[in-house]
């Protein structure tokens, strides 16, 4: 099955666009070292919660938009192969940001369940 590294992360949005350049230079560099999938998403209809919320997890301010996002590898053995490489590629470049990287939240996931293994 595959695994899949999952991303939240906070984005001034005045900085949107150079999330969007910055993001489109990782991609080519992930999909150039194995990954199988990259997907960048905008929060569209995420409201603030009164507990628990994407917004209320990443700590976003009036002036920034949740960015969710995904990297989809054939197994985690590849994945953790992929990210050595990516980590040591000089054109990731990670200083210069366009957003607080000490609030995105990450982590890695073993696929529970896919609709291509379900529906047929």
């Amino acid at each position: 099955m595959p695994y899949v590294d999952g991303f939240v992360l906070a984005v001034p949005k005045d900085k949107v666009e150079a999330y969007k350049t910055l993001a489109t230079s990782a991609c080519a560099i992930w999909m150039e070292h194995g990954a199988l999938d990259y997907v960048e998403c905008i929060a569209d209809d995420v409201p603030y919660g009164e507990l628990t919320s994407f917004p209320r997890a990443v700590m976003a301010k009036e002036d920034e938009v949740v960015v969710f996002s995904w990297i989809v590898y054939r197994d985690r053995e590849t994945r953790d192969a992929v990210n050595k490489k990516v980590m040591a590629d000089p054109r990731l470049k990670m200083e210069g940001m366009p957003f607080d990287g000490k609030r995105m939240i990450y982590g890695g996931f073993t696929t529970l369940l896919r609709a291509s293994d379900v529906v047929s």
